[in-house]
């Protein structure tokens, strides 16, 4: 009898199995069927790998629909990403053919309906990166299956063109740019027509993304391309404000480009470039990743988005009454910088060489070049305030790091939340900054949190590869996963399905609240004016002191 109430619950269980699964879905392309399996007792994962939400795009022309196939598309194999530079920048991988995008629904017992949505953007500078399988070895950083599974959301993964063939402008109509944020446009505009079919609640549809794909979350919430396609937008390290997301020059960069791949400069340029070899135009889009304390890392990140009269019709400053009923969440990892400033000032990482303070001055005479020698002596005269007449080794080699921090992320990341804050009608606003000490073995003992550390936490890697952690960074990772998905499913990342350690309170103009994001939150993690001595000196002060133009104007 015990034998057989076992063989009957069996029976069962894979009768749920079998009925909690979407099995075929009808998009608007056609038939799509992913591949189902078993997370635990109840639960239950549809992954749709390789969905294609458009056309292989057209060289320098924005994404068009796909014509669609015919029967039903296996979707259990990631495509490529989009054709890119190696990390070493010798090489390229990918190809044109990229447009593609990957889901994971979660299910119980019964197939899930009206889910919440949420869509991720990768970063890597505009330059690299993808979300097409693994990232490093056989570890696939951007699986959404914990993120699905914890906060019961259905999470999608969408592919861009990235570099010379997502980001080159001719500064005119001949080439006017920004191919790589109409793909992401596209992704999310396919995502709103067809997510009702897997599961998903087409309204309620939340975009996140980190670096270059947390600006490119900023983007598409204040351009005017998505309205009312996004309901809500989560910025991790990186805005449309950021010194590097947006092009000024873009001409003189397609020109050298050109010349590197033989083509003219002049009128002709566009039509020689869109019949130029793939991969030799994606060699030649390559930057300068050495950095020095004269010449930062920053300037150097060159293919980028550019005010194009279309997409973006204006300075982003200009454009977050569009976003004034989009709830959105932004924040910064306390040390970002640290990967830039380790390419600028290699002896900030090297534990018996001093940083002198000259490179503090070379750093800031950098950074205020617009300004002039009144700029680089004011923010001198800022960073070095507290000091005192010998500083030690370590307190110099934070400064350095703090200087980048503010200046690439955390000072155009607070003054998007004010102007969010401030152009709001109904939506919430939220502030963070995450600092985890970083894991990476060699950094300083004072570091922080280093760029892209939060990325591991935000998908659960502390679950899927338990013996590389601790249990507190389980505890940190269960708790980003709780306040983004609640605030995915509610506008609120305090209201949802998952509990949380502290109430994370609304970021205004005049309160200034934010949360610091660790292992131990609790009342105590709740903040006032993140470094707001500094944000007032960027944002008011710095911005007050006339600019060598309008000096010799």
């Amino acid at each position: 009898m015990a034998m057989l109430e076992i063989v009957l619950a069996v029976a069962l269980c894979l009768g749920t199995a079998s009925a909690a699964t979407l099995g075929v879905v009808h998009t608007e392309g056609g038939m799509v069927e992913g591949t189902n399996h078993r997370l635990g007792l109840s639960r239950y994962m549809d992954v749709f790998k390789g969905v294609p939400f458009a056309a292989q795009p057209g060289r320098f022309e924005k994404p068009q629909p796909h014509p669609g196939w015919e029967g039903v598309l296996k979707a259990t194999q990631f495509r490529k990403r989009c054709l890119q530079v190696t990390l070493t920048q010798t090489d390229t991988r990918g190809s044109e053919d990229c447009l593609y995008l990957n889901i994971w629904v979660p299910q119980g017992r019964s197939v899930s309906t009206n889910l919440p949505v949420m869509v991720y953007i990768f970063g890597g500078g505009f330059l690299v990166g993808g979300s097409m399988g693994a990232n490093f070895l056989d570890n696939y950083l951007y699986s959404g299956e914990e993120i699905a599974d914890r906060g019961d959301v259905i999470v999608v993964t969408v592919g861009y063109r990235v570099g010379t063939l997502g980001f080159l402008s001719s500064g005119d109509s001949s080439g006017p740019g920004n191919y790589g944020l109409w793909d992401q446009h596209a992704g999310i505009a396919w995502v709103h027509r067809n997510i009702k079919a897997f599961g998903g609640d087409p309204n309620n549809i939340t975009v996140f993304g980190e670096s270059a794909g947390a600006a490119s979350v900023n983007f598409q919430i204040l351009s005017p391309k998505n309205k009312g396609l996004i309901r809500r937008a989560i910025s991790q390290s990186g805005v449309a404000l950021s010194p590097w997301a947006v092009n000024r020059n873009p001409r003189a960069l397609a020109e050298e480009i050109a010349v590197k791949v033989g083509c003219p400069t002049d009128e002709t340029m566009m039509p020689c470039l869109k019949i130029t070899d793939p991969v030799a135009l994606t060699l030649a889009g390559s930057l300068n990743l050495h950095g020095s304390p004269t010449n930062p890392l920053v300037f150097n990140l060159l293919l980028a988005p550019v005010i194009d009269g279309d997409f973006l019709p204006d300075h982003p400053g200009n454009l977050f009454h569009n976003a004034a009923d989009i709830d959105y969440i932004a924040g910064v990892n306390n040390m970002d910088g640290h990967i830039f400033t380790g390419l600028d000032v290699p002896s900030i990482n090297q534990p018996l060489q001093p940083t002198p303070k000259s490179v503090v001055q070379d750093l800031l005479t950098a950074l205020t070049r617009e300004k002039g020698e009144h700029g680089a002596a004011s923010a001198y005269a800022e960073y070095t305030n507290g000091w005192g007449p010998d500083p030690s080794k370590a307190t110099i080699k934070q400064t350095v790091v703090e200087i980048e921090t503010d200046y690439i992320f955390l000072v155009p990341t607070q003054a998007a939340l004010y102007l969010h804050a401030n152009n709001s009608r109904t939506a919430r606003t939220y502030s963070y900054v995450f600092s985890v000490p970083s894991r990476i073995p060699g950094f300083p003992s004072w570091m922080g949190a280093d760029h892209a550390e939060d990325l591991q936490y935000v998908f659960g890697k502390p679950f899927t590869t338990p013996l590389a952690y601790f249990p507190r960074h389980r505890d940190v990772s269960g708790y980003m996963i709780a306040y983004w998905t609640n605030f995915a499913r509610t506008g609120d990342p305090n209201k949802g399905e998952s509990k949380v350690p502290a109430p994370w309170p609304a970021f205004t103009s005049s309160g200034h609240q934010y949360l610091e994001i660790n292992t131990k939150i609790n009342h105590d993690s709740i903040k006032h004016k993140l470094r707001s001595r500094f944000v007032h000196y960027w944002a008011v002060t710095y911005a007050r002191l006339p600019s060598l133009a309008s000096a010799a104007e």
